[in-house]
């Protein structure tokens, strides 16, 4: 993912995930975090303006303690998009952004319960 701030972009994903750095790329003005099970490749790009969502374009993450992050992130002041918690079929989501403007949906039911 292109991102504005490499380093700002890693405190985000640490602080609410706990994602750590995996792998250094200097040459490349990149690195790799995440944790065992889920890897994202950070690149900050000079002049990128940040992400413009154009559709329903997101990524999502499950979240084991769903009701414990909704309270972490209203602390934290982390914006949760379309109102609150949205009940699909299946699960319930909550919608976040990254500092880059990536939507994230943050789901209860693994895989959204597909």
């Amino acid at each position: 993912m292109e991102v504005i701030n490499l380093n700002e972009t890693v405190e985000f994903y640490n602080r609410l995930f706990g994602f750590t750095v995996i792998k250094e790329q200097p040459e490349d003005n990149s690195k790799i975090i995440g944790n065992e099970r889920v890897k994202l490749c950070l690149y900050e790009t000079e002049d990128f303006p940040g992400y413009t969502k154009k559709g329903f374009h997101h990524f999502g993450l499950h979240i084991e303690n769903f009701e414990g992050a909704i309270h972490k992130y209203t602390e934290m002041r982390i914006e949760i998009f379309y109102g609150g918690p949205l009940k699909w079929e299946k699960s319930t989501s909550i919608y976040i952004k990254d500092p880059n403007g990536y939507e994230i949906e943050l789901s209860e039911v693994f895989r959204g319960g597909l």
